[in-house]
């Protein structure tokens, strides 16, 4: 992954590679976890095929999720206006990047691969997280925190459809769950801006539809 400074580069050319790559990393790259990963010292089990199969649709679901996060937070950094907002962002941005190893190694356990439309995911959050962004640091960080709630409740909901005997999954999200929570409350004290009603339910719609297409493709 390519390093992350908290500073500005000096020239647009510079960004421009530089988000360039961290796009390619993301989306294509096989990004190393800094943390150990969570379900190190889990016992594995072997899942009868529709197990598997479920197993590795959520967790398909879930590494899109981080794809999300990375182009978000990317999206939202190349145009902060406050270095301690692009700071907070490119930090929450290297954790993101652990789940997005974690997940891609229980995929491979699980002799799935990520989603085909990986590059649409991380182009979209992108965007948006530059939108948001410009609109200024409090909308920014506004985005922050709805997502991660969003993010927290899912999880909420793939820990309780896991299969029963898949403890390695929920070792992974049950740490990426306490670390979506943390980057959400960070945002708030960060003087995130609530966001209108219409945004969170934009939101959820567009995340209904990324998930339905995720845990096939």
């Amino acid at each position: 992954m390519t390093q992350i400074s908290p500073t500005r580069l000096h020239s647009p050319l510079d960004r421009l590679l530089v988000e360039a790559q961290r796009a390619l990393d993301t989306v294509f790259g096989n990004p190393p976890a800094e943390r150990p990963n969570p379900a190190a010292d889990t016992p594995d089990v072997v899942l009868d095929p529709e197990q598997r199969r479920h197993a590795a649709g959520l967790m398909r679901i879930n590494h899109v999720g981080e794809v999300c996060a990375q182009g978000l937070y990317f999206g939202q950094a190349a145009v902060a206006r406050d270095a301690h907002t692009r700071r907070h962002l490119l930090e929450a941005a290297q954790e993101e990047t652990d789940h997005l190893a974690w997940c891609a190694d229980r995929l491979h356990e699980l002799d799935s691969r990520p989603s085909l439309f990986n590059p649409v995911w991380y182009a979209g959050s992108y965007a948006l997280g530059a939108l948001a962004g410009l609109r200024g640091d409090d909308w920014s960080l506004g985005f922050v925190v709805e997502t991660e709630r969003q993010v927290e409740a899912h999880l909420d909901e793939h820990l309780e459809t896991l299969p029963q005997s898949d403890q390695r999954s929920r070792a992974i999200l049950r740490v990426m769950k306490i670390d979506e929570a943390r980057h959400a409350d960070q945002a708030e004290q960060a003087g995130a801006r609530p966001l209108p009603a219409p945004i969170p339910s934009a939101m959820a719609l567009a995340s209904k539809l990324m998930k339905t297409v995720a845990y096939r493709l």
